[in-house]
């Protein structure tokens, strides 16, 4: 947790962001700009932003398809849950006060806020990193109407010069050091695109169906001795799941699988579409009887990721025969 002055965030490089294009088609983000720009557009009055962080690491050992952040529950509902008991108990003191809380479906820009409530510094990742925690973190925030007795400090940017996670990235989607292109990140066409993925960014499925966590991976600040997150992030029956498992999901059970995680916001084609394209990357020829089926499926981005998969299991390279 950390406090930060309510003065207006410089609209220069989000502005910059959006006319580049970097959003794809996350219209949202373009709207209400005043209020995402100046907390006193969302609540007049406001005097303290509080910035919140949950730690959500999961042990290098764990190997899922799934982002770490989403194995288990979904992480709107825990801030939700933990801001809700923090606000009646802010009541109790201060009867009247008057709150404005987001976990990134509203105006607030949570990334900017925890930087300058000091939990960390955004990263060349676009990630915000915690000294200690690394970037293994969720953020919410809340706007208060009352002040605090002590004001954080902005945390200074302490990347240096290290390019690990820009290097690692297998789309390319850092056009500038922490600046992500959605278009071109994993997780934005895991998550957020409803369509066809474009042919280029395919193979960085390999391994991944919902999210990406490489450019954490690689970053020096998330150690190994960063202590696992919270409980409520621990994997989910769905996590476990391998990719032709994910593929091979009926819709109900989907649904079942899903309740309460943030991989519902996939959607049952989009996450069998990724759990298509996951295959296709990797060659798996075990999955062949499922693919070829998948080729008539009702869905047709789940069809074409399945044509696709097929086609990658045909072209498998053949093995070069060993030097005598």
């Amino acid at each position: 947790m950390g406090f930060a002055r309510p003065e207006p965030i410089d609209a220069g490089p989000l502005e910059r962001w959006l006319a580049a294009g970097h959003a794809a088609d996350m219209d949202w983000m373009r709207r209400r700009l005043p209020e995402r720009l100046d907390p006193g557009q969302v609540l007049p009055g406001v005097r303290t932003v509080v910035a919140l962080g949950i730690p959500c690491r999961r042990p290098a050992a764990e190997r899922s398809r799934i982002a770490s952040y989403a194995r288990g529950r979904d992480y709107h509902y825990a801030h939700r849950d933990r801001m809700r008991a923090l606000r009646r108990r802010l009541l109790e003191l201060s009867p009247g006060l008057e709150t404005y809380a987001c976990v990134d479906t509203g105006v607030a820009m949570e990334k900017v806020w925890a930087e300058r409530a000091g939990l960390g510094w955004i990263g060349k990742n676009g990630l915000l990193i915690h000294p200690t925690l690394g970037s293994w973190l969720t953020l919410s925030v809340m706007f208060l109407d009352r002040a605090v007795d002590t004001y954080d400090q902005p945390h200074p940017f302490a990347c240096g010069e290290c390019t690990r996670c820009l290097s690692a990235c297998p789309t390319g989607a850092f056009p500038s050091p922490g600046v992500v292109d959605a278009r071109r990140c994993l997780s934005y066409q895991s998550i957020e695109n409803r369509g066809l993925v474009p042919l280029p960014l395919r193979r960085g499925f390999a391994g991944r169906v919902f999210g990406c966590d490489i450019c954490q991976d690689v970053c020096p600040f998330n150690r190994d001795d960063i202590p696992v997150g919270d409980r409520r992030f621990e994997p989910r029956p769905l996590a476990s799941l391998t990719a032709a498992e994910m593929a091979g999901l009926s819709e109900e059970d989907f649904r079942r699988l899903s309740a309460g995680m943030a991989v519902a916001r996939a959607q049952y084609h989009g996450f069998r579409r990724n759990a298509l394209l996951s295959l296709g990357a990797q060659r798996d020829a075990s999955a062949r009887a499922l693919v070829e089926r998948l080729c008539a499926d009702p869905s047709e981005v789940v069809a074409e990721a399945a044509r696709w998969a097929l086609e990658r299991l045909d072209s498998r390279p053949a093995r070069r025969a060993p030097r005598p």
